[in-house]
């Protein structure tokens, strides 16, 4: 695996894929996914645990690519799956983060060129998410919906029950600078409708990417995080109007700099 986190850092859709079952990894990561998720943690049971941590080594050895997501530190698995990574610069999704010192610890024991994921998945990680998200080598935040759901004893399938939790972390990620977080999942698995309301609703809240259980649910997230026909076509004419200025007007509206600033962005998704 190669240190260019740039793909990552813009994915619309990660698929997660449980570490021990090795037969799915190749399929996963054709499935369209923009990344996948190796997972070590809660899609694996513990006396599946060496084996998962076996096949997800053996696949980024081999030039496999993918998050992994580990252990988190209070566990007995934590210090296994660290070791793991020790060989290569990798991506990993850390669990029940809820301060910047276990970031911190993460990358310190891993190859430079190394970068984290934290999951925002506790009371105490969202309020303290800009802090999390500050830690230089931090690449993007994850929100946890289902953790945090079960700890604020609510729906986590409730978009509006955690709408607050989830702008506080997109907020966080914009004050430290990182790209637009990745939402959490949706359990549903074979409820198209109401996998494209949950990544509607995430779009609007301003979140990048979700996190994806099944690859059916994959293009339903590539489609909602990708700009549509009339924003792109609305961004054109933005543009076009403001020319090599930053003020123009446009049916009848005035058109800022921040306007002109928010439509380029939205060509930049359409060309990359």
């Amino acid at each position: 695996m190669s240190g260019d986190w740039s793909g990552l850092a813009t994915a619309r859709s990660l698929l997660f894929v449980p570490g021990n079952r090795p037969e799915r990894f190749a399929k996963a990561a054709e499935s369209g996914a923009d990344d996948i998720v190796l997972d070590i943690e809660d899609a694996v049971a513990p006396d599946a645990k060496p084996e998962a941590r076996k096949n997800i080594g053996t696949w980024l050895a081999n030039g496999g690519s993918g998050v992994v997501r580990i252990n988190d530190q209070g566990t007995p698995w934590y210090e296994d799956d660290l070791a793991m990574l020790a060989d290569w610069p990798c991506a990993v999704m850390v669990p029940k983060v809820t301060a910047p010192d276990q970031v911190w610890e993460v990358l310190d024991r891993l190859p430079r060129g190394s970068c984290v994921l934290p999951l925002i998945e506790t009371a105490a990680a969202v309020l303290g998410a800009r802090t999390i998200c500050s830690v230089p080598g931090t690449l993007r935040a994850v929100f946890g919906n289902a953790d945090l759901g079960r700890e604020l004893g609510v729906d986590h399938a409730d978009p509006s029950a955690m709408a607050a939790a989830r702008s506080m972390v997109v907020l966080a990620s914009a004050a430290a600078h990182l790209p637009p977080p990745v939402d959490g999942v949706t359990t549903a698995l074979t409820d198209e409708k109401k996998v494209t309301i949950d990544s509607e609703h995430a779009v609007g809240l301003g979140f990048g990417g979700k996190l994806c259980l099944h690859p059916r649910q994959v293009p339903v997230v590539n489609a909602a995080f990708s700009p549509s026909t009339e924003d792109v076509r609305w961004a054109e004419e933005v543009v076009a109007a403001a020319g090599d200025g930053s003020v123009a007007a446009l049916d009848g509206n005035v058109v800022g700099k921040p306007i002109v600033d928010r439509a380029r962005r939205i060509l930049l998704q359409v060309r990359a």
